[in-house]
């Protein structure tokens, strides 16, 4: 049913990926499906960071990124599933689904938290990515 799967985790916050983690698990286990994840380097005004940052600091945050994402797929997921890592850049939401896109995922699998008053009015990543997503999208409460 599912061939490519997306898990997007935020890696500082391990309570924000454990049960879709889970989830995703299962799910390419069931499917034999393949499991791409991708971790998102939150928007950063780089053109005026660097009056203050050396300028390589984009290229580092990514590297570091990419190191951290390898890390955490070599500790968390079975070698018998294994998985991509994606990082991506910009708005939360935007880099979900540009991701979703490149490796043509036909599911995403995003965590959610219990919702704050702000949350409905300014509108939660995984609410956008649900809203614009090409796919179907599963959002795991924690």
């Amino acid at each position: 049913m599912y061939e490519r799967i997306l898990l997007s985790i935020d890696l500082s916050d391990e309570s924000s990926w454990q049960a879709p983690l889970e989830k995703a698990l299962t799910l390419c286990k069931t499917f034999n499906s393949s499991l791409h994840i991708v971790n998102v380097i939150p928007d950063i005004n780089f053109d005026v960071m660097q009056l203050y940052l050396p300028d390589d600091t984009e290229n580092n945050l990514i590297k570091s990124a990419s190191k951290a994402l390898s890390a955490f797929i070599k500790d968390s997921i079975p070698n018998e599933i294994g998985a991509v890592a994606c990082v991506g850049e910009g708005s939360i939401y935007s880099a979900i689904l540009k991701t979703a896109e490149q490796v043509k995922s036909d599911l995403i699998i995003i965590g959610s938290h219990r919702p704050t008053m702000g949350d409905f009015l300014l509108g939660p990543n995984a609410a956008r990515v649900v809203r614009h997503a090409a796919c179907s999208v599963l959002v795991v409460r924690n």
